[in-house]
């Protein structure tokens, strides 16, 4: 199966801090399962630049803690990703949990206090709405066989 994957979780330095969010194992499982993965970051897609400053979703908007809005990038962002992923033939998509744009089910509240709320990621929500199944590094045992 071909997966649309979060950059980060597969090493790549693109989260916003400079760093990654290397999952090996998870890494190691998805390639005994098979799977194809396509490597996405929805927030460099969207002009953001890395490292970057740390945004969170707060009511409806992506907002840096300086108060920045950058909705706009993320919404570029997803948009780009749901084309990769259409593009590539992807099945499914795995996401970085938490995160204002891939998070899925759980995201951080906005007041960037480490509050995790509700809620779904600038691109989880789009490749949601489009019927797409969207895992994240926590919930991704039925992509493992």
């Amino acid at each position: 199966m071909k997966l649309l994957v979060s950059a980060c979780l597969l090493g790549i330095d693109c989260k916003y801090s400079g760093g990654n969010n290397l999952c090996a194992d998870l890494l190691e499982a998805l390639r005994r399962a098979g799977h194809i993965l396509i490597p996405v970051c929805p927030e460099i897609y969207g002009g953001l630049s890395t490292p970057r400053p740390p945004a969170e979703r707060r009511a409806g908007r992506v907002v840096t803690e300086a108060g920045t809005d950058v909705t706009a990038q993320y919404r570029k962002g997803a948009e780009a990703a749901l084309r990769l992923y259409r593009l590539c033939g992807c099945e499914a998509a795995l996401l970085k949990a938490n995160s204002p744009s891939c998070g899925s089910g759980t995201i951080y509240d906005g007041s960037f206090s480490h509050v995790k709320i509700d809620g779904d990621g600038v691109t989880a929500q789009l490749l949601k709405e489009k019927g797409i199944p969207v895992y994240t590094e926590k919930d991704c045992g039925p992509l493992l066989g």
